[in-house]
């Protein structure tokens, strides 16, 4: 059990919130207190990031991410690994999401291995189970997504698409290496609102819009496209439909 100064709270055993909606600053600052830190505005400034990319996304920041933003939020600053360790002690990932009343974030390897076993929709025309080409088999996920990420060449994605009914362009193959690069970058895939977030930063808005992304992926320009990409299936709150 937790208390301040209002109320009481419930905490699971390893610390964190039972209910992520009772989070407040006076729940932080005693979730801080029992680890032994007190939050400055250092922390603050990370708590806000952390909580704000939750709400905007359903999904908490991975590290490579959260340093991003605080950057973007506080150019002046300087975030970095030993910075975040330095005011999270016992990991801002684990720590750090755990006082600002989020959850801790997984890596897309994490997310496979615990959705892998799940039943397909149906009525989908990606690939299911495994599919041959060049003599080779490929295993796929329940979503269609490519188990050895390794095997993917420009060739395997023009025969993917072209099982879901669409021939690669040029615009198409922005997204797609805009996916990889994210990917390789952060270890995530994004989901389609942190996808148009992204591209709109990086390539401008005219190239971002839901309505030209859905134009060239029409089953989600990020779950169709990370699975053309050969890459694992989004986090999170994901396309339409697939």
């Amino acid at each position: 059990m937790l208390l301040t100064e209002d109320s009481s709270f419930e905490v699971l055993a390893d610390g964190r919130l039972a209910n992520l909606s009772e989070w407040n600053k006076s729940v932080a600052q005693v979730l801080a207190s029992r680890d032994g830190l007190t939050l400055d505005d250092g922390h603050w400034q990370v708590i806000d990031v952390m909580r704000d990319y939750y709400q905007a996304f359903n999904v908490p920041p991975i590290k490579k991410l959260l340093i991003r933003e605080l950057k973007k939020r506080h150019p002046a600053d300087v975030f970095d690994d030993a910075t975040l360790q330095h005011l999270f002690p016992g990991g801002v990932l684990v720590q750090g999401s755990k006082i600002a009343g989020v959850p801790i974030p997984m890596m897309d390897v994490e997310l496979e291995r615990e959705t892998y076993q799940a039943k397909a929709a149906p009525n989908v025309a990606h690939f299911m189970g495994s599919f041959n080409f060049d003599g080779e088999t490929f295993a796929v996920t329940h979503t269609g997504n490519l188990v050895e990420l390794h095997r993917w060449n420009s060739r395997l994605a023009e025969y993917m698409a072209k099982q879901e009914g669409i021939e690669l362009t040029e615009e198409h193959w922005e997204v797609l290496n805009f996916l990889r690069e994210f990917y390789f970058t952060y270890g995530v895939s994004p989901m389609v609102k942190i996808l148009m977030r992204y591209m709109t930063e990086d390539i401008g808005p005219e190239r971002a819009s839901k309505e030209y992304l859905y134009s060239l992926f029409p089953k989600g320009p990020s779950r169709q496209g990370s699975r053309i990409a050969g890459l694992p299936a989004p986090q999170g709150c994901l396309d339409l439909d697939i």
